[in-house]
C-alpha cells in the first residue's frame, strides 16, 4: 500500500484564545475577526500543502478555518476529532481557577481528568480512533493525501501518543494555522498505530 500524507492544521484564533480561556467541545464559537484575518494573511505568505481531500472536527472553529484555508475542497467532519471536555473548567482562566485544588492536581498532571469533563486517556483514544477513521477512509478512496483541520490540544495529545519523533505533548504545540505534516505507511501503522511527523507548517 502506498504512503499516505496527512497535514495536521490547527484551527483559527477565537476570542477565547487571545482571553486564555479554557474552550472545549460544550462552546462552539466561531473564529474571532483577528483569527481570520491571521489565517487569511499566512495564506499569502505562505503555501499550505497541496490536499486530495479535507477533514475537519465538526466545531466551527475549525469548518471555518477549513473553509478559508481550501475554499474549493469539501470538509469531511470527523466527530471524534472534537475538543476535550474541559467539563467545570469550560469558559474559564488560569488565573479564574487558580484556587480550585482540582484543577491545580490537573495542571500539574495528578489528575488526569476534569471535574464533569473528560479523562485524558480517553480524550487520546478518541483522537486515535478519529485518525483511524480518516486513515482507512482514504485508503478506500484511494486518497494520496489530506488536510485535517483540529484544535491544539488535540494535535499535541495524538502526536504525543503515536508520532515519531517521540517528545512529550508540550513540545508539540503550534500556533493557529500552523501544524505539522506526518507520513502513514499502512503496514507500520496498522501493526503498531506509529506515525511519522516529516515536516512543520
Amino acid at each position: 500500500m502506498k504512503t499516505l500524507k496527512i497535514h495536521l492544521i490547527r484551527h483559527g484564533a477565537t476570542d477565547a484564545n487571545f482571553q486564555g480561556r479554557y474552550i472545549g467541545c460544550k462552546t462552539d464559537l466561531p473564529l474571532a475577526p483577528e483569527g481570520f484575518n491571521e489565517l487569511r494573511l499566512l495564506k499569502e505568505d505562505m503555501e499550505y500543502p497541496q490536499i486530495d481531500a479535507l477533514y475537519s472536527s465538526p466545531m466551527l472553529r475549525c469548518r471555518q478555518t477549513g473553509a478559508l484555508l481550501y475554499p474549493e475542497k469539501e470538509i469531511i467532519t470527523v466527530d471524534n476529532l472534537t475538543e476535550y471536555d474541559f467539563g467545570d473548567f469550560e469558559d474559564k482562566t488560569a488565573a479564574e481557577l487558580e484556587g480550585d485544588k482540582a484543577f491545580i492536581d490537573w495542571a500539574s498532571g495528578k489528575r488526569t481528568d476534569t471535574p464533569n469533563g473528560e479523562d485524558n486517556s480517553d480524550f487520546i483514544k478518541r483522537l486515535c480512533l478519529g485518525l483511524n477513521q480518516i486513515v482507512l477512509d482514504m485508503i478506500e478512496k484511494g486518497t494520496d493525501s489530506a488536510g485535517v483541520i483540529m484544535h491544539g490540544g488535540a494535535i499535541m495529545m495524538l502526536l504525543a501518543a503515536c508520532a515519531v519523533p517521540r517528545r512529550r505533548s508540550v513540545e508539540w504545540a503550534c500556533d493557529n494555522g500552523r501544524g505539522y505534516s506526518i507520513l502513514i505507511t499502512p503496514s507500520l501503522y496498522h501493526k503498531s498505530g506509529i506515525v511519522e511527523v516529516y515536516d512543520i507548517i
